[in-house]
């Protein structure tokens, strides 16, 4: 039972990785209370699955663009300080969204404009915490690492929603934000304890020069450029969450609090795979695993849709029963995309110089933040075009062609031995 279990080893041997998995715990609950807060309000004001589509889009514009640069400021500047700046950024949007709440101000517009803020901070804040982990571990500890950085993302993402849905039942919206900008403060005092982390090896000047350096050593590293590609396929075309608010309104019933259920799905799925991590460490084929991960992470997002198609819409005032096979499908899907992103990390970390590491965890975080934001915006249209259910059932099939392609074009990622790293 011990070695199925949960390796907490890196927080034993490490005071400050702890303290930057703990800071990183808080910021999550309250990033996903907002991500699903502001949804929900997007939704509220327009009535559109489109709308809540949109907020998608006007995130990945600076997720794109300072996910890449970010990266080259992390590898320029000391990581510590880097991080504490750009929390304190990530601090300031939470309180906007409190404030715009508390003043009922009702503009959709300035939702879009803090969100895309936030993401702009988050594209900088995420490749910094991410590229501390490997200075403060040893190699051997960077998969029990990366399934604690997980168990921490599916906390957050459980208890986030969770909160979100029934504070905005009962307090609103502005104390809902409010609590965010509360955890974010304490999460702040705790990354301020962090030790200094100058850059090492050759140093380059954050900017173009720097970005494109990135960007060349990924084009000559396909087992790392493999594992970005597969995780767009699933975040692109069978990201579900854009679906929520309108199935809880429109076919399962219970609004934002059948909305915090479907989201908490997935989060406790993946909360279940990282407690029963512990094999994951003995697993060599690794880039086999991701691929299997991610198709079963489609089928999972079939399985929901599937599910959606015999619900024929809810009675007045009761949530429909298909709730609960719904949401067990999003705890399938949690749990297989757990397994896809400790692997994906482990063979980025162990495959790339420190030197280049934050410009590299720059490109993971545009494809792993700023892919389902656009997924947001592909299944929102799908589900205008269509229906929720089928939007769900059509992307997870389109996620499973495509990244069945891409393995049998790319063996040497199903090869992959993380005995004998090759990037």
């Amino acid at each position: 039972m011990r070695r199925l279990l949960l390796d907490l080893t890196p927080l034993k041997v490490s005071v400050p990785y702890r303290r930057l998995w703990i800071g990183i715990s808080l910021s999550g609950i309250g990033t996903h209370l907002t991500t699903v807060a502001v949804g929900l309000q997007v939704y509220d004001l327009t009535g559109s699955t489109f709308r809540v589509g949109l907020v998608g889009l006007f995130a990945l514009a600076p997720l794109v663009a300072l996910g890449l640069y970010g990266g080259a400021i992390v590898d320029a500047y000391d990581r510590r300080r880097v991080v504490v700046v750009s929390s304190s950024g990530l601090l300031a949007v939470a309180t906007g969204f409190a404030v715009q709440a508390w003043l009922d101000l009702g503009n959709v517009w300035l939702l879009y404009a803090l969100v895309a803020v936030q993401n702009g901070f988050f594209a900088v804040n995420s490749p910094a915490r991410t590229a501390i982990i490997p200075r403060l571990l040893p190699g051997p500890l960077l998969p029990a690492a990366n399934a604690l950085g997980s168990m921490s993302m599916s906390f957050g993402l459980t208890i986030g929603p969770l909160l979100a849905g029934v504070l905005i039942d009962s307090v609103g919206y502005g104390w809902t934000y409010s609590i965010e900008a509360v955890l974010l403060t304490f999460a702040l005092t705790t990354l301020l304890a962090l030790p200094p982390m100058p850059p090492q090896g050759t140093v380059r000047r954050a900017g173009l020069r720097s970005v494109l350096e990135g960007l060349s050593y990924l084009r000559t590293r396909p087992n790392v450029r493999m594992t970005f590609l597969v995780d767009l396929c699933a975040m692109v075309l069978a990201m579900p969450r854009v679906l929520f608010p309108a199935v809880a309104a429109a076919v399962l019933g219970g609004g934002p609090t059948t909305v915090g259920i479907l989201v908490a799905g997935m989060a406790v799925g993946a909360f279940l795979a990282g407690l029963f991590s512990g094999p994951l460490g003995h697993v060599r084929r690794q880039g086999l695993a991701v691929v299997v991960a991610i198709i079963a992470w489609a089928l999972a997002v079939i399985a929901f849709g599937l599910v959606l198609l015999v619900v024929s819409g809810p009675e007045d005032g009761v949530v429909h029963w298909a709730l609960w096979p719904a949401a067990f499908c999003m705890v399938l899907a949690g749990a297989a995309d757990t397994v896809s992103a400790v692997f994906r990390m482990t063979i980025l970390q162990a495959a790339t110089p420190d030197e280049l590491r934050g410009r590299l965890q720059g490109v993971f975080i545009v494809v792993v933040a700023g892919g389902p934001r656009l997924g947001d915006l592909v299944l929102g249209s799908l589900a205008e075009l269509s229906s929720e259910a089928w939007a769900a059932v059509l992307g997870g099939l389109a996620c499973i062609v495509i990244v069945s392609a891409l393995a049998v074009t790319q063996r040497r990622f199903l090869r992959y031995d993380a005995r004998h790293p090759e990037p």
